[in-house]
């Protein structure tokens, strides 16, 4: 049985493992976005613990698409990760790194650990620059999954067929045309037609 320290625990983990804070994930469920807040989890100066309700924990794990088996390990630790293909973003642009299908492939891949990574071709990512902030900084690193299909506010990488490689929320998706949200308000939405766009896959997690 999980502890009440271990349960949330697993909220943050599970918040950080999708870029969010854990507001942001109350906010990414439907939720009120101080459900996962630490001023949550006690019930009174007491130190009487509160816990998170089923609904709202149900919620969360199908908002980014974690099951109750991968929560548990996030809470308790057990997950001990496997190791995935790293590179650099900068690079991802580059021949010879990814197929058509955006698969990673070739040579000078480097690697690294991350817990509760499935998908077999999952890849990672290495953040540079200040065009991602304040989502995701220089030197995070985030998973990508090219066989989980993104839906309407995923995080993506998405690649265009002239090389462009970009990391964006998925705001709309429709068969002639994609709507990516950018995370730094700096920078312009971008609307691609399908045909420009040649790939795209769902980041699964994030090193911060």
């Amino acid at each position: 049985m999980l502890t009440h320290a271990q349960i949330w625990s697993g909220v943050d983990r599970l918040a950080a493992r999708a870029g969010l804070t854990p507001s942001g994930l109350a906010r990414r469920a439907g939720l009120d976005p101080t459900t996962f807040n630490p001023s949550k989890r006690m019930v009174d100066a007491n130190a009487r613990q509160r816990w998170p309700s089923t609904e709202s924990l149900s919620k969360a794990l199908a908002a980014v698409r974690v099951s109750f088996e991968d929560f548990a390990a996030l809470a308790t630790g057990a997950s001990t990760g496997r190791s995935v293909p790293l590179l650099g973003f900068a690079k991802a642009g580059f021949d010879g790194y990814f197929d058509e299908s955006g698969f990673p492939t070739g040579q000078g891949w480097g690697d690294v650990q991350f817990p509760g990574v499935e998908d077999a071709n999952a890849y990672a990512l290495e953040i540079t620059g200040e065009s991602m902030l304040p989502v995701f900084r220089p030197g995070d690193r985030v998973v990508v999954s090219p066989n989980d299909t993104p839906r309407r506010g995923d995080r993506v990488i998405v690649k265009t067929i002239e090389g462009e490689v970009m990391a964006k929320e998925l705001a709309r998706l429709r068969p002639d045309y994609v709507l990516l949200r950018s995370f730094n308000p700096d920078f312009p939405d971008r609307k691609l037609m399908a045909i420009d766009v040649a790939w795209m896959a769902r980041i699964v997690w994030a090193s911060q």
